[in-house]
Parts: structure tokens; sequence; C-alpha cells
């Protein structure tokens, strides 16, 4: 197992926990927000690369053959199709590889590890670009840059969210990442912007800034990360001897949905699950990991939370370009700029799920609100989010809050509270394992939707709605033990708290 390095500029900073505090949530907030960034260019040229459809949006793609609109070999009748496959190498290989990432974060160096990544990252997003200067035509270089830039990227998300555990207690948890998982939002509009911005000069040039910027943003990564207070002589003060990332056990339970605070006296009424305790230094198994309490239910259910989310990432610029908003078809650059309205939404979303979740003490119950509430919103910028554009800016702002939300609580604090709970107490290298598995089991829903929409959305976008509507059910019923746990444990307060009285 390799021991993590202090950053190679630790020694000139200052020796202050709250400095490092808010320098760490500064590198890991934009170095995910720049890898974040260089995702959005694949959907932001998607109406540029694929087939041009008519004005009036009645023809079918089966009649543009001998269009001379796109660029080959994306925009024949098929081009929606080679379209989808290509989100879907880039979102498999980031799945597959979030799998292998979460345990090699877990016994590697980790900020070599995340920086190598970001550094990969960059230069296969500019090697997409390349493709239009170099006139590639090929659609295997293209499925091959995507699916190393998957892998690449994989590195990521279990690297920043285990550092950011290690540097903060388990208090405000919820509403500290709620707010600096924004990133993830923030990220997809400024790469929207750029990309959007770049096509006037070729789409080309929309890969290579957004690249450009990761790769800058991996040697400040390299240069500055500090992947814990103990690399550099600090500590938490509610630090206990075995785990740098938990708070004191005084008073915790733990149950099938997340980690409940309580004081000493409700213990003695409220039994913990009980469950196998693992004490070790060394990270956790995989399958060890899968079977801690919690897990599986949150991964089912992100899996189909993110494969509403990831839908919208890769396809709504192409769906507001070829859906007249308002009466009017809007130009390329216009529908991809619009499109950071949702991820606009989904910054206030994540907030708002991590602020009420801290609140309420309950992930499961704000998670499948937010589910709940999100179908009608999805109803509503169907049918009237092109009647104007107010209509479509108000909408697509209230889904973007409503489906982010609990994909950004799920993807940080309670991968975290998980990763970082009473069954694994002692085992301070089992939160990137952890988070890898429940990002990665929601990657494989984010593959499978962008592909499925390049294949029904020929038969109408009712169709692509409907896919959204019932993925967005089952992810709520996953998380039904959950809910009722976490009811089971607020019905047991009151009543210990109506005793107390």
């Amino acid at each position: 197992m390799a021991p993590n390095s202090p950053s190679f500029l630790s020694h000139l900073l200052p020796k202050s926990l709250l400095f490092h505090q808010t320098l760490i949530l500064t590198i890991t907030f934009f170095a995910y927000a720049s890898l974040h960034a260089s995702r959005k260019p694949p959907s932001i040229v998607k109406s540029v690369l694929g087939p041009e459809i008519s004005k009036n949006g009645t023809t079918p793609l089966q009649d543009l053959a001998n269009s001379e609109m796109g660029w080959p070999p994306f925009n024949g009748t098929q081009g929606t199709h080679r379209l989808g496959e290509l989100d879907l190498a880039f979102l498999s290989s980031y799945a597959i590889g979030m799998f292998f990432s979460g345990h090699f974060a877990d016994t590697t160096d980790l900020r070599l590890f995340l920086s190598s990544g970001m550094l990969l990252s960059g230069v296969f997003t500019v090697a997409f670009g390349f493709g239009y200067w170099l006139s590639i035509h090929s659609f295997l270089y293209f499925v091959i840059v995507q699916i190393l830039c998957g892998v690449s990227q994989s590195t990521g998300w279990p690297s920043v969210v285990a550092v950011v555990g290690n540097w903060f207690g388990k208090s405000k948890r919820g509403l500290i990442m709620g707010v600096w998982n924004s990133h993830t939002s923030i990220g997809n509009i400024m790469g929207s912007i750029v990309a959007s911005s770049m096509l006037k000069f070729g789409w080309g040039w929309s890969f290579f800034w957004p690249g450009f910027f990761v790769f800058l943003i991996g040697i400040l990564v390299y240069l500055f990360l500090a992947v814990s207070p103990a690399i550099i002589g600090l500590s938490l003060p509610s630090e206990s001897e075995l785990n740098p990332i938990e708070v004191s056990d005084h008073g915790e339970a733990e149950h099938l949905g997340l980690l409940q605070s309580k004081d000493s006296n409700s213990l003695e009424e409220v039994k913990p699950l009980e469950q196998e305790v693992i004490v070790s230094s060394d990270a956790i198994g995989f399958i060890e990991a899968w079977k801690l309490p919690g897990v599986a239910s949150f991964a089912i259910c992100l899996f189909f939370s993110k494969l509403v989310a990831y839908t919208f990432l890769y396809w709504l610029p192409f769906y507001i370009r070829h859906t007249a908003v308002g009466g009017v078809h809007l130009s390329h650059e216009t529908a991809g700029l619009l499109s950071t309205i949702f991820d606009f939404g989904g910054v206030l979303g994540g907030i708002l799920a991590g602020l009420l979740s801290d609140k309420l003490e309950a992930r499961a119950i704000t998670s499948v609100s937010f589910l709940l509430l999100s179908v009608p919103a999805l109803v509503l910028y169907r049918v009237y989010g092109s009647s104007s554009m107010f209509a479509n800016n108000i909408l697509m702002f209230l889904t973007g809050s409503l489906v982010n939300g609990p994909y950004a609580l799920i993807t940080t604090a309670v991968a975290t509270d998980l990763g970082t709970q009473t069954a694994i107490r002692g085992n301070s290298r089992a939160l990137a394992t952890v988070t890898a598995i429940i990002d990665g089991t929601g990657s494989v829903g984010a593959a499978i939707g962008p592909v499925l929409v390049g294949y029904i959305s020929t038969s109408g976008w009712n169709t692509v709605f409907a896919m959204l509507i019932v993925s967005i059910f089952i992810a709520a019923l996953s998380l039904v033990p959950a809910v009722k746990s976490e009811l089971t444990e607020r019905k047991s307060r009151i009543q210990l708290n109506e005793t107390a009285h």
C-alpha cells in the first residue's frame, strides 16, 4: 500500500487547518469542475456533427441520407445512433474504470493518482478535437479516444471525495458537500459556454480549450494538493485515533439508510443494526464494500438518477436545437448556451438537497422527495417548455434543480456517510472504494441513458421523456427500505423525547 505524499509545495504554505480546508475545497472544486467541463463538448457539438433536422421539425431522419450537413460518420441516417454509441464508449469505460479506480485510490498516492488522471484526460479531450483539424472521419478513432478519456476521468471522483472526506467531519456534511458538489453544474456551465463560443471557429476548438484547462488544473493538483491533515502534521478537532474522518463514537447509531447522530441516552433505547465491524488499515475489499448497510440501495438509486441526469447532460443542447421554442428554431451556439440554465438549476438543487438532508437528518427521505417532484417537472417541461422562451427557461431551471438534487446528494454526502460508518471503524482507506461503487454503478446508468436516447429519439421525444419518468420512479422505489429506516428512527426519537419530558 503506497503512502500518500505531501504536496510538492506544502512546505511553503501556512500550517493552518482553516487555510488548508479552504485550499482543499477550492482545489478539488476546480479539479472536478474542469473534468466535467471537458465532458460537455460532445453534447454541444452533437447538433454540428449529426444530421440536420428540417426547420419544421417533421422531416424523418431516414430522409436525410443525402444531407451535406454534419460531419461524417455522424451525419447519415444512422447519425444519432453513432452519436449515442460515442456517448456509450466514454461512459461505459468511465463506469468500468470507476470500480477499479476506487480501489486504486485507496491503495495509492491520491495526489499522484488524481493529477495523472487529469493530465491524461486533457490529452485525450484535445485528441478528439484534432479530428477536426486532421479531417478524421473514422468512427473507430473517435470511439478509441472516448474510451481512453473515460478511463482517465474515472480517477477523478473517488479521489476528490476521499480527499474532502479526509478534511471534513460529519457535522454539516450535507450542506458543505451540497455547496462543494456544485462543481458538477459549474463545470457543465463552463464547458457549455466555452464549447458553444468556440463553434464559430470550428468544432475542434470546442474540445481544445476544455482539454487544456483540465491539463492545467492537473498540474496545480500535483503541486498543491495535500490529501489529508496528517500528511502535513495537522488534525481535525473531532479526529479519533482510529479514523481522521470519523466523529466521536458517543451517541452514534447505524441503520440501513445512513448514519444518524444521537445523544448517549437514545442509544439505550434504539439498538444499532447488528453488523460486523471491520478493523483494518488496509483498503476494504470490493465485495465487503457492497455488503455495507445502505451501499446497494443508494447505488441502485444512483443508477437510475444518473441515467436521467446524464441524458440531459449529453442530449439537452441537441433537443433544444431541434425543438422550436416559441415557434423559433435556435442556432447551435444559442442552444448550447441555453442548456446551461438546467445546470444553474442543478447548483440550487444540490445545495438545497444537502441543506434539507442536514436539517432533517434524513438523506433517503430528501432524495425520494426530490425524485418524486421531478416527475411533474419533466411532464411540464415537455408539454409547455416549447411554448415560449420564458416558459422554457423557468421549467428547465426547475427540472435541473429537482433532477440534480438527489444525484448530487447521493454522490457526495451519502457516499461519504456510507464510506465512514462504524461498520468499518478503524479502516480509514475505505471511502474511495465505497464512493467508486456508488458512483460507478450510477455511471453504468449514465452510459445506458444517452445511448438509448440515440435510438429511441427517432420515435419521438415523448418516448424519451417516458423513459426518464420510469427511471425516476424506479430510483425512488429503490430507497424504500432506507426511507422506512429513517422514519422508524424519527419515530423512536419522538417517543424518547416525549418520555424525557
